[in-house]
C-alpha cells in the first residue's frame, strides 16, 4: 500500500443509542450472573456482539429460549409489543435498552393509527427496526422502500401519515417522501424528522470528504443499516474504490493516494485505529469535523435504580460510603472503554 493521507470523518461510530445499549448490557454484566439473554443482537456489529458473547451473554432471537427467571436485554432497535410482554412475563429481570429515537417512531405510529390513519412506513423488509415498529400498529402500516412499493399502495379512504426507519438515509427517504406526497396530498408529519440525526451527521460527514478522496473505508457490519446507506452514499458520491470492511484484515493491499475512513453507528472507535495503522498514511491523518455531538441517552431507569442499589448494598457491607456519582459518571466514560474494562 502507498497511501498518501487517510480522511477521518467526524463525527463517525457509536451514536448515542449505541452507547446506551453497550453501557446498559455492561451494567447487566456486571450486576448478574451468567447468563444474560438479550433479545436479537444488542447492535448491528459482530465485534461486539462476540465480545458480550465472550462475557457469557447469550442472544436469542425467541423469548421462549430463555429459561424462566433469567435476566432479558431488549435490543436497541426496538422490540414487537408483544415480545416486551413476553420477555416481562419469563424474565427475572429485564431491561428494554431500545433507543429513544425508535421509541419516537413506536409512539407516533400507536397515536396515528389510533386515530384512524393509513400509516405509511418507510423501512427495510426484515430489519429489526422495522419489525417491530409495524408490529405495534400492523393493521394500520404499509411498508415501502421505493417510489414503486409507493406508487402500488391502494388509494386509502381514511387520512394517511408518513413514518421511517430512523436509520435511512436522507437520499432514500426523500425520493421515496416525495412521491408519497404526490399520492397522499394530505398526509400528516411528524413535527420533527423520524431519521436518527447520528445517522445524517454521519452522512454529512462523509459527503465532507468523499470529493478529495481516491479511495473511502467505511467500518461496519453488513447487517447494519445505516453502515450500508455510507457505502451507498460514498459511491453516490462518484468515489470510484468503496470498501466496507469489518476489520483491518479486510482492506485491499493496493490502496494508494487520499483515502476516506469513517464508520457506522454501531462501529467501535478501536476498529476504526485498526485500520488507520494499517493504512499507514505517510503523510499521517487529517479529521475532518462536520458537526459536534452531544446528545447523551442515559441508561434505562429500571436499570440504574438496580446499579445504585447494588452500589449502596456493597458499600454498607464493605463499610465503604455509598457511591452516588459512578451511574451519573456514565454519561462521560464511551463506551468503547466500557467494552474494553470487561473481563
Amino acid at each position: 500500500m502507498d497511501v498518501e493521507t487517510v480522511l477521518l470523518a467526524a463525527p463517525r461510530g457509536f451514536c448515542a443509542g449505541v452507547e446506551m445499549a453497550i453501557k446498559a448490557l455492561a451494567w447487566m454484566v456486571r450486576a448478574f450472573e451468567p447468563p444474560v439473554y438479550c433479545y436479537h443482537e444488542i447492535v448491528h456489529n459482530q465485534r461486539v456482539v462476540d465480545r458480550f458473547i465472550d462475557l457469557g451473554v447469550i442472544f436469542v432471537d425467541d423469548i421462549a429460549e430463555v429459561p424462566p427467571g433469567s435476566p432479558i436485554m431488549l435490543s436497541a432497535h426496538g422490540s414487537p409489543p408483544e415480545v416486551v410482554a413476553q420477555a416481562q412475563e419469563r424474565g427475572g429481570y429485564v431491561v428494554d435498552s431500545v433507543c429513544p429515537l425508535v421509541t419516537k417512531v413506536h409512539h407516533e405510529v400507536k397515536v396515528r393509527a389510533g386515530k384512524g390513519y393509513q400509516i405509511v412506513y418507510v423501512g427495510h423488509e426484515g430489519h429489526e427496526e422495522a419489525v417491530g415498529t409495524m408490529a405495534v400498529a400492523p393493521d394500520a402500516i404499509h411498508r415501502v422502500e421505493s417510489v414503486e412499493e409507493v406508487e402500488a399502495l391502494e388509494q386509502f379512504d381514511q387520512p394517511v401519515a408518513l413514518l421511517a426507519q430512523t436509520t435511512l438515509s436522507h437520499r432514500d427517504w426523500q425520493d421515496v417522501a416525495e412521491a408519497t406526497k404526490a399520492r397522499f396530498p394530505d398526509m400528516w408529519l411528524p413535527g420533527r424528522s423520524d431519521l436518527c440525526f447520528a445517522t445524517t451527521n454521519r452522512q454529512n460527514a462523509l459527503m465532507n470528504i468523499a470529493p478529495r478522496c481516491n479511495a473511502v473505508i467505511v467500518v461496519g457490519s453488513a447487517n447494519s443499516s445505516n453502515t450500508l446507506a455510507l457505502e451507498k452514499l460514498a459511491r453516490e458520491a462518484g468515489c470510484d474504490r468503496v470498501f466496507r470492511v469489518n476489520s483491518a484484515e479486510e482492506l485491499p493491499n493496493d490502496l494508494t493516494g487520499v483515502v476516506g475512513v469513517t464508520a457506522g453507528a454501531s462501529a467501535p472507535e478501536d476498529l476504526v485505529t485498526a485500520v488507520i495503522e494499517r493504512l499507514n498514511p505517510r503523510n499521517g491523518v487529517e479529521e475532518v469535523s462536520t458537526t459536534e455531538e452531544d446528545e447523551y441517552f442515559p441508561p434505562p431507569r429500571n436499570l440504574r435504580d438496580l446499579v445504585a442499589s447494588l452500589e449502596t448494598f456493597a458499600g454498607f457491607i464493605l463499610g465503604a460510603p455509598p457511591n452516588a456519582e459512578s451511574v451519573a459518571a456514565d454519561r462521560y466514560l464511551p463506551a468503547s472503554e466500557v467494552l474494553a474494562s470487561l473481563t
